[in-house]
């Protein structure tokens, strides 16, 4: 344990040996929030014996996610290879294969990229024969996305933008574009979270899995969370209640 600790401050040590229950860490850029996700990790495995499958570890970036491996494994060695450390993205894909078929699609579904979504945007305009001068593919795509940031879906958005002409016209292309993506059996990037969250709000068994198996929860940067990622992090640590998340209001997306 000094070992863990020797090299924190008084208050990054207060965080990682608060392991019960929820811990809200505020700190600057390069005041060690990452070491303190770290090192509470490594304390979580070797002093309250926590086995390393059960616990979650979420970033935003596959760099930061790698480098957080990395300085797990260095603190505890090879354990840290059976933890699931990844962005919200990878995490939610990796529950996508095992129970996507749950929605209605096949296991070996595909992620568009940006460019198959806009391909298949410029199909659903034509379809609908809307107006490319005055809506571009790229401005349908950005406010779809945004609609899924809010975890709306085509009813529902179509519902809450009544009235207003534009955001009814991406209405309609969002709800086609959504029916022509389960025909191809692919889903979008902003799909990932949203259809995790419903495998888990509709599926009990699968709720039940993920919520017994991931007893500490933490999540770094934890102030670019939207609605979808934030409803995410809630579910998963709902039964154990031990969520750890560190961010710097300072560097929040706006």
């Amino acid at each position: 344990m000094q070992d863990l600790i020797e090299g924190l401050n008084d208050k990054q040590k207060e965080a990682v040996l608060a392991t019960e229950g929820p811990c809200l860490v505020i700190a600057g850029a390069g005041s060690g929030k990452t070491k303190v996700l770290t090192h509470k990790i490594a304390y979580l495995m070797s002093e309250k014996y926590i086995k390393p499958w059960n616990i979650l570890a979420i970033t935003f970036t596959n760099k930061a996610a790698n480098e957080m491996k990395e300085r797990v494994e260095n603190l505890v060695g090879e354990a840290a290879k059976d933890m699931w450390i990844g962005t919200f993205h990878s995490i939610c894909v990796r529950i996508l294969r095992k129970y996507i078929d749950r929605l209605g699609f096949d296991h070996s579904f595909l992620i568009f990229d940006t460019s198959d979504q806009r391909t298949l945007i410029k199909e659903c305009m034509k379809t609908l024969k809307i107006d490319d001068k005055m809506f571009t593919d790229r401005s349908i795509l950005s406010e779809i996305s945004n609609g899924k940031n809010e975890m709306l879906e085509p009813k529902a958005y179509q519902t809450k933008y009544a009235g207003d002409y534009r955001k009814e016209v991406i209405g309609r292309v969002y709800e086609l574009y959504q029916h022509r993506l389960k025909e191809n059996n692919a889903i979008d990037f902003d799909d990932i979270i949203n259809y995790t969250i419903k495998i888990l709000t509709e599926n009990e068994d699968a709720l039940e899995y993920y919520t017994n198996k991931f007893q500490y929860v933490l999540v770094d940067e934890y102030q670019d969370t939207n609605k979808a990622q934030f409803t995410l992090v809630t579910i998963l640590a709902s039964k154990h209640g031990n969520i750890t998340v560190v961010g710097d209001n300072d560097q929040r997306n706006i």
